[in-house]
């Protein structure tokens, strides 16, 4: 019983330690703690649990004369010990239905998503677009631009829209490409994308022979746009709030928002993350990245379709872990109904 509640007094000391760090960028003392948090102890006594804490590594002496920080493992234990996530203000509740709600596409959704979560968290955002391969086409169609150019429109269950065109090598005539769309929307309506080539193998028989080159070029297109469409794709957002952060953390991670925006880096982290739609927290060197060292990640998984796609932020391990997580969570639950809607 002793030991318990000397634990839970060196946990409310660190989480004190935190939150201050996180409100005001400077090393934290014991005197500041029992004045701000009214912690029911005696400055001496907090000194003596810092001085644990310092000792076993969840808090730590920057220079010599200064107060405390948190480190990784610190930062990893208040995550952990979360009892509950801090609910979003009303305003907050209310800024995120009225964005997703006036998206009028996919695009339009995965750019305002990116935008709402960095102005919600003041970090830089990721989403993963939904993932097409697990996903099903609702809608097929050809359009014919001219009698050599033929437009290629794929929808999926989750909204997202892909489309092409090709040049044809002959015209193509209306009663042949009629009778392929109307094929076309047959075979491939509800059926999922990665199943796209292999249906599509055996329709050569429904043209004449004279058309058949340019009968290839459109299969052989939809079946490259369907292909692309399920590589994985991401958007960023809120770069620019790292002007804000401390010059460490962003010339730390400058070098790394050119792999991000190649989706090198993201995709491998997001790829880390159980498929499921908790929340997911990686702080400091539990990234496997070295430039991400004095980052945290906090994540979560959300349902396009029948496939989980992943959204999060990226910022410095300094970060206000209660509000961040309860953002990203419910931005994710929101994105989540609104494709589920679609």
């Amino acid at each position: 019983m002793v030991i318990a509640k000397v634990d839970e007094r060196k946990f409310a000391v660190l989480k004190a330690i935190i939150e201050d760090y996180v409100a005001t960028q400077e090393p934290i003392g014991s005197k500041s703690l029992v004045e701000r948090h009214r912690l029911k102890v005696s400055p001496a006594t907090v000194r003596n649990e810092m001085a644990v804490l310092e000792e076993e590594g969840y808090i730590v002496q920057p220079h010599t004369s200064a107060g405390r920080i948190p480190t990784d493992k610190g930062y990893r234990t208040f995550v952990d010990r979360l009892n509950e996530v801090r609910p979003l203000s009303t305003a907050e509740s209310k800024a995120i239905t009225q964005v997703l709600q006036g998206a009028v596409d996919l695009d339009d959704v995965m750019q305002k998503t990116v935008k709402l979560l960095a102005q919600l968290t003041g970090q830089v955002s990721v989403v993963q677009y939904p993932i097409l391969s697990n996903s099903v086409v609702k809608h097929i169609d050809l359009i014919s631009v001219t009698d050599s150019r033929i437009m290629i429109v794929l929808v999926a269950n989750s909204g997202r829209l892909e489309q092409a065109t090709v040049e044809l090598s002959k015209p193509i005539s209306v009663v042949t490409l009629d009778t392929l769309r109307s094929k076309l929307k047959l075979t491939l309506t509800d059926k999922k994308f990665s199943d796209v080539a292999s249906l599509t193998s055996n329709l050569s028989k429904i043209v004449d022979l004279s058309e058949i080159s340019s009968f290839e070029q459109i299969i052989d297109k939809l079946k490259f746009l369907a292909k692309e469409s399920s590589d994985q794709k991401v958007m960023l957002g809120g770069a620019g709030n790292l002007a804000r952060l401390d010059s460490s953390f962003s010339k730390n991670l400058l070098p790394v928002l050119d792999e991000i925006e190649e989706n090198v880096v993201v995709l491998k982290l997001l790829g880390e993350m159980a498929s499921t739609d908790d929340i997911f927290v990686r702080i400091g060197h539990e990234n496997k990245a070295s430039n991400l060292h004095s980052a945290s990640i906090v994540a979560s998984g959300y349902s396009s379709g029948d496939s989980l796609s992943k959204l999060g932020i990226v910022g410095p391990t300094r970060m206000d872990y209660p509000g961040t997580m309860a953002a990203v969570g419910a931005v994710a639950r929101y994105l989540g109904r609104i494709l589920g809607n679609s």
